[in-house]
């Protein structure tokens, strides 16, 4: 595996992503663009990279603005910037369009997790063409709370409240999503039921999940949860693009399979091809528990393959 460091300016036209572009040893066959989620960085998911190198992938991975080794170096973990709930699409297109003149007409997937998964949405309704698939890992449906918190982060900022961090809006976001788990060590238990991954989550320097980001940029990410549901959302997204949409069905963020299946039915109902799968007993992070993460990759691998049989048959 050769690994290529790369950084462009952000979307937001203050930031500087940093990215990395993950090579395998033989010819490649595709390319994977890896979305990482809130509060994480990239580097969390080397396993899959691994693996995806090993079946013959290029990946293609940055740090959101905010987070990872883009915010660790430029000391802004809390500012996403004004430009808008599509930054982060943005930047992932940037990332697109460097790995794809590298790798100029390989087919090209997307997998976002969490909020990746929701960036992955917004993104393949507005730059869908050209993408051979897309998967989704640990998404939502409708996200509860959203609506209402959208409105109060918005009378804040017509206040001029933007910059302001104020932890209560995270906390009304995300603090119910421990409520199903008995005898919840953490508040970030729904993570994982594994409580070592639960504690390298917390101890990593490049992760940042409990500190909020500011008014604005928080409003920019409940922004993004609301322009990406129903079928008016997936109707953009051309209807060439087959989805692998995979979750563990005690995960809150997808509302225990029921957001899931929402999404799914969504994209069925504007015509795609989509295949859910949900794994029984797991929380959020699929891919990091140790027992199951070599049958994850391996399904997310199985999906890519037939793609790319169908496409060449």
């Amino acid at each position: 595996m050769a690994i290529q460091e790369v950084q462009f300016e952000s979307f937001n036209q203050k930031d500087t992503i940093k990215a990395w572009i993950y090579t395998p040893i033989r010819q490649p066959r595709g390319i994977v663009q890896l979305v990482h989620g809130f509060g994480e960085h990239s580097r969390r998911y080397l396993h899959m990279i691994l693996a995806l190198n090993e079946a013959g992938f290029v990946v293609a991975a940055d740090d959101h603005v905010g987070h990872g080794k883009t915010a660790y170096d430029s000391g802004n973990w809390d500012d996403w910037g004004d430009k808008g709930y599509m930054t982060m699409s943005e930047d992932e297109h940037n990332l697109r369009k460097i790995v794809q003149e590298h790798y100029e007409g390989l087919p090209y997937f997307m997998f976002g997790h969490s909020m990746g998964s929701m960036i992955a949405r917004g993104y393949a309704a507005k730059y869908g063409e050209g993408i051979s698939g897309l998967i989704l890992c640990g998404t939502s449906g409708i996200f509860p709370h959203a609506n209402e918190i959208s409105k109060e982060l918005k009378a804040r900022i017509d206040q001029g409240d933007g910059e302001v961090v104020d932890p209560v809006y995270l906390e009304g976001l995300l603090g119910w999503m421990t409520e199903r788990i008995d005898n919840s060590r953490t508040p970030n238990d729904w993570i994982s039921g594994d409580p070592d991954v639960v504690a390298d989550h917390a101890n990593d320097p490049f992760n940042n999940f409990t500190s909020p980001p500011n008014i604005r940029s928080l409003y920019y990410f409940v922004q993004m949860m609301e322009t990406i549901i129903g079928t008016e959302w997936a109707e953009k997204i051309p209807s060439t693009v087959p989805v692998y949409n995979i979750a563990g069905d005690q995960d809150p963020v997808g509302l225990y399979g029921e957001g899931v299946y929402a999404v799914s039915n969504w994209l069925a109902d504007t015509g795609h091809r989509v295949k859910t799968k949900l794994y029984s007993g797991y929380r959020h992070e699929i891919h990091n528990y140790r027992d199951i993460r070599d049958e994850v990759e391996a399904g997310i691998i199985e999906f890519i393959n037939r793609v790319i049989e169908a496409h060449s048959s």
